[in-house]
């Protein structure tokens, strides 16, 4: 449990290279969505004022997206496909997620697979599988002859890494993570070497097999990369980035970058003048580059990015490109997967929106307090752990009007500590204690849905639960956020209580990242002129 009394801020997600690195912006937007789409600066100038210079400066930048255009996207049909999936973990094998067993953490995951599509089955085994010669040995046996994708964790005896190797040659994507060495990596039916010996294969290959080699590791490199940040999501996504390079496409993990000539040709018709100003701005360009170097489907590097580089110039660059013009052609759902069930009751009497209302406004005004709500833990890894997050809700001076504002901050790439304020309009949905968020930032719209799922008679802490997605950034997110009113963790009595709420979003207490709520001095709060407060909830009974 967190204690501000002793102040000893939880391991940093952001300054430790494994547990993850800096994302971005406060809440979602697409700004991980811009993938630089010319790699050189001058090419994108020329392009932009000779209709034949732009042409060819567009032949040469873009010829890998083009071929990638031209492949097409995979028959419809191919959704229903099922996916099988087998994980093998080591008897015993302690993960670094708050120390919880890794059979527990895959038999978690296997359920989060199903969010994202219901024809993924995922079956879970441990390495006393591959020894006991038993029915169970014989079920494992089963599931690899007919498995799609094996992932190897923490499997190190070597009986058992034997009989793997001799049992999984007819599945064609495996991937090992913390494993006996003998036990390799393969994808596409094709072994994946590793980088050096990749590297001295390179010249002696034919092109089409060298291309393929290439994009092979260019997917383990995606992988491990999210595999190091150690939380639950990125397990999840590791076996996204399989499945949807080798099996069948993710519609959660469409690729960002340009879809081929209509890309540039929107870009180029119809924003010309923001480019120009986002290359000539050393942090919009600074943003664009780092952006190119981070896979288009990952968010917590495109995050990154965005919240080192921050500028007009990049907002403007945005609007344009993808927010008017929806240049890159993509179209992001919000996810409607897990369903939970807003809180039914506050106090005695069945919620109503009023209440609801009052609830997020939390403990603004009441003791002087300066702000709703302090995050305590969140469970999204690029949205919910950032440094010293405040909360603001109120009413606005407009007739039905209601607003949330969080303050946070964010340590750069750079490593300085600077704070954001973000502002989203708040409309009521259809059940109470729902509700329809949105904001315009970094020149992108998210929308969002957000579900009060519980909140104690004396506010002691409250649970959030959110689904969002930044439309034409390709991004779509869940997430949920515990909040008090110090930042500090509930009493261990509300642990059976706040498990519970948990359990209704779909997850764990051990996919909660504490929140670092030490060294927050000055932050930006302060309400707009003309704001009002609780309608229902009577500030003395909180006192």
């Amino acid at each position: 449990m967190n204690s501000l009394s002793n102040c000893t801020a939880p391991p940093c997600f952001f300054n430790h290279r494994k547990t993850g690195r800096l994302h971005s912006n406060r809440r979602r937007i697409g700004d991980g969505h811009i993938q630089l789409l010319f790699t050189d600066n001058r090419k994108l100038s020329r392009s932009i004022g000779s209709p034949l210079l732009r042409r060819r400066s567009c032949i040469r930048a873009m010829a890998s997206q083009i071929k990638e255009a031209e492949n097409g996207a995979p028959a419809a049909a191919q959704n229903a496909i099922p996916v099988r999936i087998v994980a093998l973990v080591g008897e015993g094998s302690v993960s670094p997620l708050k120390s919880t067993p890794w059979y527990d953490v895959m038999l978690h995951t296997a359920k989060k697979l199903k969010y994202v599509d219901e024809e993924y089955e995922m079956v879970v085994y441990t390495d006393n599988s591959c020894r006991a010669k038993d029915e169970a040995t014989r079920q494992l046996k089963t599931s690899l002859s007919r498995s799609d994708v094996l992932i190897i964790i923490a499997v190190t005896n070597q009986e058992s890494a034997q009989w793997i190797q001799t049992n999984s040659k007819t599945t064609p994507n495996i991937i090992c993570f913390d494993s006996s060495p003998t036990l390799t990596n393969k994808l596409g039916g094709s072994l994946v070497q590793t980088k050096t010996s990749i590297e001295s294969l390179f010249t002696k290959l034919p092109l089409p097999q060298f291309e393929k080699l290439k994009e092979s590791e260019q997917v383990v490199g995606s992988v491990l990369e999210a595999w190091d940040r150690q939380n639950s999501d990125d397990i999840k996504f590791c076996l996204l980035v399989i499945v949807n390079a080798y099996i069948k496409p993710v519609s959660v993990l469409q690729n960002l970058r340009a879809k081929g000539f209509s890309t540039l040709q929107c870009m180029a018709q119809n924003c010309g003048p923001q480019i120009l100003n986002c290359l000539l701005d050393p942090n919009c360009r600074k943003a664009l580059q780092c952006l190119n170097k981070c896979s288009p489907i990952d968010q917590v590097c495109n995050y990154q990015c965005i919240a080192s580089y921050e500028s007009p110039q990049l907002e403007e660059f945005s609007l344009c490109v993808l927010q008017k013009h929806n240049c890159l052609d993509l179209d992001a759902k919000i996810p409607n997967l897990p369903r939970v069930a807003p809180l039914a009751s506050f106090r005695g009497e069945p919620l109503d929106q009023e209440t609801a209302e009052d609830l997020f406004i939390g403990w603004l005004g009441i003791n002087n307090s300066d702000w709703s709500w302090r995050v305590v833990a969140g469970q999204n890894p690029a949205y919910d752990q950032f440094p010293c997050q405040y909360q603001l809700f109120y009413r606005g001076k407009a007739k039905g009007s209601f607003w949330y504002e969080p303050v946070f901050q964010v340590k750069t790439i750079e490593g300085d500590l600077v704070w954001r304020r973000r502002k989203y309009r708040v409309k009521r949905g259809k059940a109470s204690g729902t509700f329809h968020f949105s904001v315009l930032d970094n020149g992108v719209v998210s929308n969002e849905f957000w579900t009060i799922v519980d909140v104690c008679d004396d506010l002691s802490w409250g649970l959030f639960h959110y689904h969002g997605a930044a439309r034409v950034a390709g991004q779509s997110y869940t997430g949920a956020v515990l909040v008090s009113l110090n930042g500090l963790y509930p009493d261990e009595s509300q642990r059976d209580r706040l498990i519970a709420a948990l359990d209704k979003c779909g997850i764990k207490e051990w996919e909660l990242f504490d929140v670092d709520n030490c060294s927050c001095l000055n932050p930006p709060l302060g309400l707009p002129e003309g704001s009002s407060l609780h309608y229902k909830i009577k500030v003395e009974e909180n006192v």
